[in-house]
């Protein structure tokens, strides 16, 4: 198998990922996914779609991760290897996308507009 490189985004971060047949090492910027992401929940969130298409463990992942939280670059990367996994065996595209794991998603931080405080925040308005 040939690597398959395909890429994620989420928010701003960008998650740029390529995969090779292997026994399930993912490493993010030079490290091991289990310590880039501290908690359990970002750690499932990272591997879901390899959990979907039942592949955990048949593919090393090699992940560069820019921009974005924690939490943005946890969704780019699963995207990612959603893709890829697609692209691998097309099998995978109904199981994949029945969980919702091959659609981007497209909600950003709202820009801030000029003469109030946030987005849509308000200054307090006074009547006299």
């Amino acid at each position: 198998m040939a690597v398959i490189n395909t890429s994620g985004r989420r928010k701003t971060a960008v998650a740029r990922i390529y995969m090779t047949a292997g026994s399930g090492n993912i490493t993010i910027n030079g490290r091991d996914y289990k310590t880039y992401f501290p908690t359990g929940t970002l750690q499932y969130v990272a591997t879901q779609s390899l959990l979907v298409a039942n592949a955990m463990g048949q593919y090393d992942v090699k992940v560069n991760l820019q921009g974005g939280g924690i939490t943005g670059q946890a969704e780019a990367l699963r995207l990612a290897i959603a893709k890829a996994l697609c692209q691998i065996d097309p099998e995978n595209r109904p199981a994949l996308k029945s969980q919702g794991l091959l659609r981007r998603d497209p909600r950003m931080v709202e820009r801030k507009k000029p003469g109030r405080p946030k987005a849509r925040k308000r200054f307090q308005f006074s009547k006299r």
